[in-house]
């Protein structure tokens, strides 16, 4: 019977002995509950973050496309008037020299060399320094103005005189300038009739500031919308 009572008290010591690992965890760690049929946090979250991020997508390739379709327009019309100057410029020079030949040719290069040439020029000078970082909008309307004076007026007068003296020459037109003096020979022959470059040199460098502006503009409109948007 002693050993019984023995044998007793050692089996209930050993149930009111709690192992070391078996202890209560610290309150402040808490650990994740969750009820059946509850989705969890994050997935909740990426489901409203998706169609909140397409939106924002979709807005930005908006803005983009308006504001590429506006530097288009803006562009092309820039470059329109540059060839419109050298039609102007050939027909000067065509009259000056009284050259009759090869009009089509002539006419054709000093529509397309201009128009071309402001257009590049716009796209590297101007809008890929702009969305670049790399100027200011007074240096952008400055580019913008001298492109226009320099791709719109005075690179047709250069082409068309170039293009019509030669033709002046090959074809006995006008007389022979004397040795020594030619391009001012060339120069006094149409000082008179170049005073009409002036219409389209003030065309060009208006539209050169207004082109300038507008790009700057639409930069600034876009990168406002897509920080907003952020």
């Amino acid at each position: 019977m002693a050993a019984l009572g023995r044998e007793a008290g050692a089996d209930r010591r050993a149930a009111d002995v709690v192992p070391a690992g078996a202890r209560e965890a610290p309150k402040d760690i808490k650990m994740p509950t969750y009820i059946y049929g509850q989705s969890s946090p994050s997935l909740g979250d990426a489901n409203l973050r998706k169609p909140m991020v397409i939106e924002i997508i979709e807005k930005k390739f908006e803005y983009l496309r308006q504001e590429k379709t506006l530097n288009i327009y803006g562009t092309v019309t820039f470059g329109t008037t540059a060839g419109f100057s050298g039609i102007l410029a050939n027909l000067i020079f065509r009259h000056c020299f009284k050259v009759k030949h090869d009009a089509l040719k002539t006419y054709a290069s000093l529509t397309t060399l201009p128009f071309l040439s402001t257009i590049v020029s716009c796209e590297l000078l101007v809008r890929h320094a702009l969305y670049s970082g790399n100027i200011s909008r007074e240096n952008c309307v400055l580019r913008s103005s001298l492109i226009g004076i320099v791709c719109g007026v005075l690179y047709p007068i250069a082409l068309a005189f170039s293009k019509n003296g030669r033709l002046a020459v090959k074809y006995h037109t006008v007389p022979l300038p004397p040795k020594g003096r030619v391009l001012l020979y060339w120069l006094l022959l149409c000082q008179t009739e170049i005073k009409a470059m002036v219409i389209p040199l003030i065309l060009q460098t208006a539209l050169g500031i207004y082109h300038g502006l507008e790009h700057y503009a639409i930069f600034e409109s876009t990168l406002e919308k897509t920080v907003h948007e952020d």
